[in-house]
């Protein structure tokens, strides 16, 4: 199998991925409270591809049983929100 063969195989992992990215290059500009939140927003993402796809769909999103990565993931997607929401900007955005 060639590599875009492979990356199309991983997009569940590479659409993630993108939101990273883009969360990254807010942190990276100064807007730190709106990229945590885009990375909250990332893996909240993940947690919905991994509740509806398939596991062979899903691809490198899995880890384990599904119920357990989808309820680890909403748990660390819920709290980033909460902590990018709520923290004290301290200046910045």
């Amino acid at each position: 199998m060639n590599w875009q063969a492979e990356a199309r195989a991983q997009w569940p992992i590479l659409t993630v991925f993108g939101i990273f990215v883009g969360a990254f290059a807010l942190v990276a500009v100064g807007f730190w409270r709106r990229g945590a939140l885009l990375i909250g927003i990332g893996v909240a993402v993940a947690a919905a591809f991994r509740l509806v796809l398939s596991d062979e769909t899903a691809g490198l999103l899995v880890v384990r049983a599904k119920p357990l990565d989808f309820a680890t993931m909403v748990t660390a997607a819920a709290a980033m929100m909460h902590i990018a929401a709520t923290i004290d900007p301290l200046g910045t955005n």
